[in-house]
């Protein structure tokens, strides 16, 4: 695969794919394919070599634009959409169109054109799993995972048109032979992630003096996994993996809000008690864990990024250094919040 067309790529996860491509591929080329909504960001490939890497200003939506991008391509990987649930929860119909009609619009220029697809999904598709309690030791255990057997079960806007873009995916392999997989992987943290997220969100907050926010109890589960991580599993999936499949990509890396914002408090110095808690979100699932053993057994994938608190403090440190990648949006995000409640 000599000419990769990665839609999102200028967002967080896709443009550290192309970081990851760019840094360990050398005879690949890389056409980026983004909107660049508030959400994308040229400064996320600054650096990158010109006559590596193209970018391409468009909507995924642009059948025409897209056709002619997918022409060029021995593969498309698909890292475009909307992804916040508070703003899906605002407003659902951005997440309709991108996410839905926009990958429409995809399978069907590789369909026309017989390019190799690899979709990008989320774990939220399957919804929550529970917590079990230890009454003995008064600790959390942990209940079952996510596998490819989990049966969808969207609890939002978001995670909704994200499970119907997955079932596209899944009729255009069938009905027509298109040549695709699906990668369905948990959250994802490390460096060019937006600052409405939650563990930048949290970082940048202490950075401008503000008291960090937690959604209710903070007892609510996500499985992290480093974006570079992910990165290398996805490369593993388009060169490996087996067509029409689904690979789930975790790394076993479950703790709770709770845990994850006192420890970004500790390791920037704060007291770990230094937060406000806010009215939990409509909807919010409580848990989330990825059983990634199908893909470590017939690929050979492992992840390289396994201590938290490690990656989480590079995390960190890449915040302080970039202050002037973020700063000027970030009083944008508060803005916005404040309108929410949150």
């Amino acid at each position: 695969m000599k000419n990769i067309v990665v839609t999102g790529g200028a967002g967080f996860i896709g443009s550290n794919f192309v970081h990851y491509i760019v840094n360990n591929y050398s005879e690949v080329y890389v056409i980026v394919l983004d909107k660049l909504t508030y959400a994308g960001n040229k400064a996320n490939l600054s650096g990158l070599p010109k006559d590596r890497v193209e970018l391409i200003v468009g909507d995924i939506c642009d059948e025409e634009l897209v056709s002619r991008v997918v022409k060029k391509a021995d593969a498309v990987v698909h890292y475009a959409a909307e992804t916040h649930n508070d703003n899906s929860l605002e407003d659902p119909f951005p997440f309709i169109q991108t996410n839905l009609l926009g990958t429409y619009t995809l399978l069907e220029a590789c369909r026309k054109n017989d390019v190799r697809y690899h979709h990008i999904s989320t774990d939220e598709v399957y919804g929550e799993l529970p917590l079990k309690e230890d009454i003995l030791n008064d600790d959390r255990k942990l209940a079952e995972k996510f596998t490819t057997h989990t049966p969808y079960n969207p609890s939002s806007p978001y995670s909704s048109t994200k499970a119907g873009s997955d079932l596209l995916v899944k009729a255009w392999v069938r009905s027509f032979g298109l040549r695709a997989t699906i990668s369905n992987c948990s959250n994802n943290y490390g460096p060019y992630q937006h600052i409405e997220k939650f563990i930048p969100r949290q970082i940048t907050n202490i950075l401008c003096g503000i008291r960090p926010k937690l959604y209710g109890e903070g007892m609510n589960v996500r499985d992290w996994i480093h974006t570079n991580d992910h990165s290398s599993a996805v490369w593993a999936i388009l060169t490996r993996g087996k067509i029409g499949e689904t690979y789930l990509i975790g790394a076993d890396g479950e703790q709770n809000n709770k845990f994850v914002l006192e420890s970004i408090l500790e390791l920037m110095g704060c007291p770990k008690k230094a937060y406000d808690q806010i009215q939990d979100r409509v909807g919010h699932d409580l848990r989330y864990a990825i059983d990634s053993t199908k893909l470590r057994q017939e690929l050979g994938w492992e992840p390289k990024y396994t201590d938290f608190r490690a990656g989480l403090k590079h995390t960190i440190q890449w915040y302080i250094e970039h202050e002037g990648w973020w700063k000027n949006e970030k009083r944008v995000v508060e803005k916005r919040y404040k309108k929410q409640g949150q």
